[in-house]
């Protein structure tokens, strides 16, 4: 062996003994991601090279903080980081499984409302056993680590190299990432403009997705306001011209009376949009910030009135959002008045129910201000500092109607108590004024029938509910509600989780029976319009048992959200609506319906029974129209049958997919309803 040679293998045998830490902090942080990835989403992809290069940096500083200090604290403190390190992953692990989605930041202030579902995380930790055990793999081998690890303090000239290594890591790590800047939903967009964890976790790695949604918390998200792009009247006329063509081959969207004959052309209807003079507005405003909402808010296309407005005029509405309610839920020998409900009134073919970050609370948010809602903070729990005008509570308060909300848990779960009188309700739940039996989950039925003589003799009035019955575990044996209903679906040859499942809605069911014979009694069921909507799809029935209610594999981005909206009264006609609708779309129609003075441009969802174009959209930013839908974790775009393929209108689509989530988390940022409508 020549000299050369010696010295180099000297060099590295010296830099391995220095650094043994370091190589284990990068081999430790590849492992965690990789085990949590697998475990989660069971595939990997070319994505994972940019994991890889994020988590070279962060090992860098892990080993540097390593190493700041005398010895013995130096030696505590990587035990400690590489403990903090695995648990988190070991959280988010769990977090995922049970919510399909991450644990943000923000979610951690709710941690003590949270461990009132420690059944439910306990059993979601046994389940999860395995992939736990490989995450505390690393710390188990880190005392032989140690055995060939000095743990002196850091001289100014190592570390001086190693800040430059994590520098010049980093910098490489974004120029890479820079790469994939024109490509839709890339890591280019992930990382400095669009905070879309499903996306972010697949393709910059859970680490660098908790370390932007810190940064986020802490600073916002910059929107690139001062990126040039299409204006939003270049997309409009793009979008136009190819809805011209999807009209022309599509089928009628709605249908009255269960008839598909061609409809009579309709009279010319006025737009629903309320006294704002936009104009002013632009030519005043100095915040930049809000002259760049004034500008997109003027551009916004408004819906108009048609023949279903003022439908519903001064009746009496009852809206329920339903914990895990889905149409696998739904029969005419189990659930006849659910079933009743979905299929006469306004009969919704084609409805959507997205999942959104902080789940049951979002969905709540989505279907009652027509919103969507900001990544990263609970925004119904921000709203309540917000002027609210558009929400169903506030606009009727303006009426006379009497205006009642009620939730069968913890009145304080998720701020509703926050959230809700904000929008104009009296609200009650547990711990401040409903007295239901105590039990896991609650019922339903028996919040229906305590509550209902507060308000229906106080006509008109608006009640809203949330439910909790159909909540997870389903199983018979941790679920009072499932237990309590098991011998109704004893015979159905689904497995036991399946029809736990179906046993937690029944309760639902038994609620609206007795709503509906109350209505009856009092004489005013045929002027009561009730709207039910889920919160989200049943996440916690495993997709094994999904498939098996469904009787097919589900697709799991699309056809996994499809749900049932139920909107209907007694006596009135049956309306099948085949236009692609979502929760988002839920108040700006009941708004319609009942002849309120809304503007449809300050809302993210549109009157589905208006001539507006379909857009349902979904948390990772996929969408569906009536020309295609597009799949933002494969890029792929998959067209209606008979509409030719082009580029220009899933770009076009996209931008306003885009700005939609933009301008919804910068309604609630800035509160802008109060900035621009307290004054009209």
């Amino acid at each position: 062996m020549n000299q050369k040679t010696f010295t180099s293998l000297k060099f590295v045998h010296n830099f391995i003994s220095k650094y043994w830490l370091l190589l284990f902090f990068i081999v430790s942080t590849i492992y965690l991601e990789l085990v949590f990835r697998l475990w989660i989403f069971k595939s990997l992809s070319t994505d994972f090279i940019f994991v890889l290069l994020f988590s070279l940096s962060a090992s860098i500083i892990l080993f540097i903080l390593s190493y700041v200090f005398p010895p013995l604290i130096n030696k505590l403190l990587s035990i400690t980081l590489l403990s903090l390190l695995i648990v988190i992953y070991s959280i988010q692990l769990v977090y995922y499984d049970v919510f399909k989605t991450t644990l943000s930041f923000f979610s951690l202030t709710g941690t003590r409302d949270v461990l009132q579902f420690k059944s439910i995380i306990i059993t979601a930790v046994f389940r999860n056993i395995i992939a736990l055990l490989l995450l505390f793999i690393p710390l188990f081998i880190l005392p032989f680590i140690y055995r060939k690890c000095r743990f002196e303090r850091l001289k100014l000239k190592p570390l001086l190299i190693l800040l430059a290594f994590l520098l010049i890591s980093h910098a490489a790590s974004l120029f890479c990432v820079s790469f994939t800047k024109e490509t839709e939903y890339s890591q280019y967009d992930l990382y400095y403009k669009s905070a879309i964890p499903e996306l972010s976790v697949n393709k910059l790695g859970l680490m660098t997705t908790m370390r932007l949604d810190v940064k986020r918390l802490l600073f916002g998200i910059n929107y690139n306001d001062n990126v040039e792009e299409c204006s939003n009247n270049d997309v409009i006329e793009t979008v136009s011209k190819f809805v011209y063509r999807a009209e022309v081959t599509s089928t009628h969207n709605i249908e009255p009376n269960c008839t598909f004959t061609t409809p009579t052309p309709e009279p010319t209807f006025s737009t629903n949009v309320s006294n704002i003079d936009f104009e002013a507005l632009i030519s005043n405003e100095k915040d930049k910030t809000l002259l760049d909402m004034h500008k997109y808010f003027y551009s916004v296309e408004p819906s108009k009135k048609n023949k279903y407005t003022g439908m519903f005029k001064d009746h009496n509405l009852i809206l329920i959002t339903a914990e895990g309610f889905s149409p696998y839920a739904i029969s005419p020998e189990l659930t006849p008045t659910l079933y009743k409900m979905s299929t006469e009134g306004f009969f919704f073919n084609n409805f959507y129910n997205p999942i959104w970050g902080v789940s049951t609370s979002d969905g709540e948010y989505v279907a009652c201000t027509g919103l969507i809602p900001k990544s990263g903070i609970w925004s119904f729990s921000r709203s309540g500092k917000n002027y609210m005008p558009f929400v169903m509570g506030n606009q009727l308060k303006n009426f006379g109607y009497t205006l009642k909300a009620y939730h069968n848990h913890s009145y304080k779960y998720y701020n509703r108590h926050i959230s809700h009188p904000n929008m104009g309700y009296d609200y009650k739940g547990i711990g401040n004024g409903l007295n239901i039996k105590n039990t896991w989950p609650e019922s339903d039925l028996e919040m229906i029938d305590v509550t209902m003589d507060e308000y229906i003799g106080n006509v008109p009035f608006h009640t809203y509910y949330m439910t909790i019955s159909g909540h997870l575990n389903y199983t018979f044996g941790g679920n009072y509600i499932a237990r309590k209903n098991k011998a109704y679906v004893e015979h159905l040859p689904f497995s036991d989780k399946a029809k736990a499942y179906i046993a937690c809605n029944m309760e639902l069911e038994f609620a609206v029976k007795s709503l509906m014979d109350k209505l009856e009694e009092a004489g005013i069921a045929d002027k009561t319009v009730i709207a039910i909507s889920p919160d989200h799809y049943p996440y916690g029935l495993p997709k094994e048992n999904i498939d098996e209610l469904a009787g097919h594999k589900v697709e799991d981005n699309f056809e996994l959200y499809k749900s049932t909206l139920i909107l209907w009264k007694k006596g009135m006609d049956t309306v099948i609506v085949n236009k692609p609708c979502s929760s988002l779309d839920i108040l700006p129609t009941l708004s319609n319906l009942f002849g309120l003075t809304f503007d449809s441009r300050l809302l993210m969802g549109t009157d589905i029974l208006s001539d507006s174009r379909p857009l349902v959209i979904f948390s990772n930013r996929s969408w569906i129209t009536d020309y295609a839908q597009y799949n933002s974790k494969s890029g792929s775009a998959e067209y209606i049958e008979g509409i030719d393929k082009d580029i220009k209108y899933i770009e076009a689509i996209n931008k306003i997919v885009s700005d939609k989530f933009k301008y919804s988390a910068k309604i609630i940022d800035t509160d802008y309803y109060a900035k621009i409508l307290k004054e009209y």
